[in-house]
């Protein structure tokens, strides 16, 4: 006799006797058993200890045969029930089909009968055991050959976001391919633009031969119908197909690669030498893979394409003849060109992430690059090492940091500096003789009488040495201020000079009807300063406000203060100036094309205010709109009183 199985069969019957010879007859048969009376104490043993089979009998002093083996099937499915019954019923077999029992014994019993009932149904239970591993086995196989495919995915994917280097990524993509459909080749064909013909750009277990040789057309080709009809085709025959000469496969997979609906491309994996035919799950496996080919391709076309760009762009940068400094929001340096590089004598060497403070010790820089709002020091003239004169700006770019473009200006100060003194000479040579004209017109009159006419002209004649006069005198007076040669500065108090200048055009304004409204400003404090300048700064700005403001228009004077500054604004509802015409309204001599020809004025006005600001350490700028007016701020640093 066959060695028997070593499962523990469980005994539930409430007679003594039956349990008495069902456990004699298993154990001579070489089983284990356990014998219960109750459902009771046998259910804490089946939790403890799960048995290979359960004889139970039709009814117990705590529950029914039917009623355990429901539970029994809920507990251990598993696990084979032989119900004991005292007769047979068609009923209660009926309901043991339904609960799962697999086999029934009918008293009196037998051994044979007990011996076949139990080999029988532990026979069934393995069997069952064993289709069910089996099950198990499949789906787990099925399982990891999904996960696989899944991690191989996610691994392409990382590799395409992580790498830019073109060979490596599409020659892993192929290698997947060829892994993931268990095929013997793969390979990855574009369309060359200049031939039209597709040729191999990545391929896997092909000699490099062939792939440098392999040129195929479109028309009239497998991959040519995939790249016109955009859908796979898929290649399974008992006889080889040629693709080319000496190239026969037995199953081949060709899917396009579609970027924006236009094909550029063809992956394809076949088997050459065994005849192994693909499923459409290698399909969708390969279609997936072609999409992350195009998400490759796409990926190193735009890098490349930024790259051009970017070098591109830092050419023009370095090459150009200003100089450019870009730094990031930390205020660390980004990028510096050769005309920086040589304008502040520093080394040809990488900048980049070093502090602009550390580079550069250059205080007007620094402060332009430190003023916490821009648009007070958003301009300064630099005098360089090398001994150059730049007119910097700073520009806030958003998402980079700030940008200060350079612009070499020492020409044109120096062209302003020799026509400065031309007209200085010029100015200083022109008062004597205009002072002899003005004396000898005066002299005529007394020399004998004149008629009306005459009169007229002497008259035309001395205002136009007046205003000779006073033009040259402005003339003068400008040139001191752009010398320098009136250093004095003291505590000046911009609510004093403010209330002296306006007193003087109160009437003028009354006359005109043009209200002026000052704001207060007692809480100012003092900057150090020339107060005979200062008055005639005040006195040019609202002199040019009163000019150009209509009758009904309003004149505005406020100051406040900005940390260390002290900003003044004069404001009018005046004509405006041009948009066009602002970079050159504190040039000498200029007037704006708007204005009436008949006004009185030298052109000098808003030169003199320039330099006086410049001579103080300040900033002037303007803004103005045609038909709404116009504002002139300057800005003064409160400097520490020596």
């Amino acid at each position: 006799m066959p060695n028997p199985p070593t499962d523990n069969i469980f005994i539930i019957t409430p007679d003594a006797q039956i349990n008495m010879l069902l456990d004699r007859v298993l154990k001579a048969l070489g089983y284990t058993t356990d014998v219960f009376q109750d459902w009771t104490s046998a259910n804490f043993q089946i939790k403890t200890n799960p048995p290979g089979l359960v004889i139970l009998g039709e009814k117990l002093k705590d529950a029914t045969g039917l009623d355990i083996a429901k539970e029994l099937s809920i507990q251990t499915p598993a696990t084979p029930i032989l119900l004991l019954v005292a007769q047979e019923s068609p009923e209660i077999l009926k309901q043991a089909m339904r609960l799962g029992i697999s086999q029934y014994l009918l008293l009196p019993l037998r051994v044979e009968d007990i011996l076949s009932a139990v080999q029988d149904s532990l026979a069934q239970a393995k069997r069952r055991k064993e289709w069910t591993i089996l099950q198990v086995k499949r789906a787990t196989t099925s399982l990891e050959r999904k996960v696989n495919e899944l991690e191989t995915l996610t691994r392409l994917g990382h590799s395409i976001t992580s790498s830019l280097n073109s060979d490596s990524v599409l020659s892993t993509i192929i290698e997947a391919a060829v892994e993931l459909t268990d095929s013997e080749e793969g390979s990855l064909m574009l369309i060359d633009e200049k031939t039209g013909e597709l040729y191999i750009r990545a391929a896997r277990n092909f000699s490099e031969e062939f792939v440098r040789t392999f040129r195929i057309p479109i028309q009239d080709t497998l991959a040519g119908n995939v790249i016109s009809s955009g859908e796979p085709t898929v290649l399974d025959e008992k006889a080889p197909k040629k693709i080319k000469t000496s190239y026969l496969v037995h199953s081949l997979i060709y899917v396009p690669l579609k970027l924006k609906d236009q094909v550029i491309g063809v992956l394809g994996v076949d088997n050459r030498t065994t005849k192994m035919p693909f499923k459409e799950h290698d399909v969708k496996l390969l279609t997936a893979l072609a999409e992350y080919v195009v998400i490759a391709l796409e990926n190193i076309r735009l890098f490349d394409s930024a790259n051009q760009d970017r070098n591109k762009l830092e050419t023009i940068l370095k090459n150009i003849q200003d100089g450019v400094i870009v730094i990031d929001d930390n205020h660390q340096l980004l990028f510096t060109n050769q005309v920086v590089l040589t304008a502040f004598q520093l080394p040809n060497e990488p900048l980049q992430g070093r502090p602009i403070e550390e580079v550069f010790n250059l205080a007007e820089l620094l402060a332009l690059v430190n003023a916490s709002i821009p648009s007070l020091y958003n301009r300064v003239e630099l005098s360089t090492p090398d001994g150059r004169i730049f007119n910097a700006q700073i520009t806030a770019i958003s998402g980079i940091g700030q940008a200060i473009t350079m612009h070499d200006i020492t020409h044109l100060k120096k062209l302003d500096r020799i026509k400065s003194e031309f007209v200085n000479t010029v100015s200083h040579d022109l008062r004597s003789p205009l002072t002899a004209i003005l004396g000898y017109a005066e002299l005529i009159e007394k020399a004998g009488p004149i008629n009306i006419l005459q009169r007229d002209f002497i008259r035309r004649v001395q205002n136009s040495v007046q205003n000779i006069t006073g033009l040259v005198n402005d003339l003068l007076n400008l040139g001191r201020i752009e010398a320098g040669l009136d250093t004095h500065r003291e505590p000046v108090y911009l609510n004093q000079l403010v209330e002296y200048s306006t007193d003087n055009f109160r009437k003028l304004l009354e006359d005109r009807k043009i209200r002026l409204v000052v704001f207060p400003l007692d809480n100012i404090p003092p900057i150090y300063a020339n107060p005979l300048q200062m008055r005639q700064l005040l006195d040019n700005l609202i002199d040019n406000a009163a000019k150009y403001t209509p009758p009904g228009g309003t004149i505005g004077i406020r100051a406040e203060v900005q940390q260390t500054q002290v900003i003044l604004q004069i404001r009018d509802t005046g004509i405006g100036i041009p948009s066009a015409e602002l970079p050159f309204i504190f040039d000498k001599f200029f007037r704006a094309s708007n204005v009436d020809k008949a006004a009185i004025g030298t052109g000098l006005g808003l030169s003199i205010v320039k330099s006086i600001v410049e001579a103080h350490q300040g900033r002037i700028w303007v803004d103005s709109k045609i038909g709404e007016g116009t504002t002139f701020t300057v800005v003064f640093p409160i400097a520490e009183i020596p």
